[in-house]
């Protein structure tokens, strides 16, 4: 991998904290779950900004978009404090399969992953953007729907979106662990090859300056060709 490819994009920083772009396809930090991985964003973030960094936060290794860190340790309690409070807003983009009600919430435990059994609660807002279609049939119709979700985590539990699509049966593409691989076929064969879940925005209050920080993480190439496949404007982020 060539040295300019490692760095990960600001999207926001002081001396505090900062806000970066996470790409698809790299894990946060290492983990059961990493097999064998040597590539993670924590060691990246430590060499480029060149000092300690506390993730505040996590996202999926398929997962691209805002990742909040800080620091140092007394920011980073402040800002897991307010995220603890839920006065931290994340707002993230699906593409999911059918389409919902324009506006639907899944209340539904989860558990916490490999070696958590215990289920808690897990809530998860969802606002229906916009739909397309593809030209293949599916389930008895003639054509094969989709929709572009906006996504708000009431909780924060272990693949949440992901799983709360699924067991609304409306699985996210490109989620090769719970989505639908006859859809996420079909989407490969037009070049998409990531699961499409982006966290476009992450607004908090900086526990330094009190100022309300928003910040906003562009879609990315492979993102931007399954809006192409049903002239989604881009706008919707």
């Amino acid at each position: 991998m060539q040295q300019q490819t490692l760095g990960l994009t600001t999207l926001f920083a002081d001396e505090w904290l900062a806000v970066v772009d996470k790409p698809a396809g790299l894990m946060v930090h290492d983990s059961k779950l990493a097999r064998g991985e040597t590539d993670f964003a924590a060691d990246r973030l430590r060499e480029q900004f060149g000092k300690p960094i506390f993730l505040i936060h996590r996202l999926d290794r398929a997962t691209s978009g805002c990742l909040l860190l800080a620091f140092d340790r007394e920011t980073a309690s402040a800002l897991g404090k307010t995220l603890m409070s839920q006065d931290v807003d994340k707002e993230y983009l699906a593409v999911c399969r059918g389409w919902p009600e324009p506006a639907f919430t899944v209340d539904h435990p989860l558990d916490g992953g490999p070696g958590k059994p215990e289920k808690k609660p897990a809530v998860t807002h969802f606002t229906r953007l916009t739909t397309g279609e593809l030209p293949v049939p599916s389930n008895g119709f003639e054509t094969s729907r989709y929709a572009l979700l906006q996504c708000r985590l009431e909780t924060g539990r272990f693949r949440q979106i992901r799983r709360h699509l699924k067991h609304a049966f409306h699985h996210m593409i490109g989620d090769t662990s719970h989505g639908d691989g006859r859809h996420n076929l079909q989407f490969r064969m037009r070049g998409v090859h990531r699961m499409l879940l982006h966290a476009s925005t992450l607004s908090f209050t900086h526990p330094v300056s009190g100022e309300r920080i928003a910040v906003t993480a562009p879609l990315d190439a492979e993102f931007r060709k399954a809006y192409a496949l049903f002239d989604w404007d881009e706008k919707m982020l």
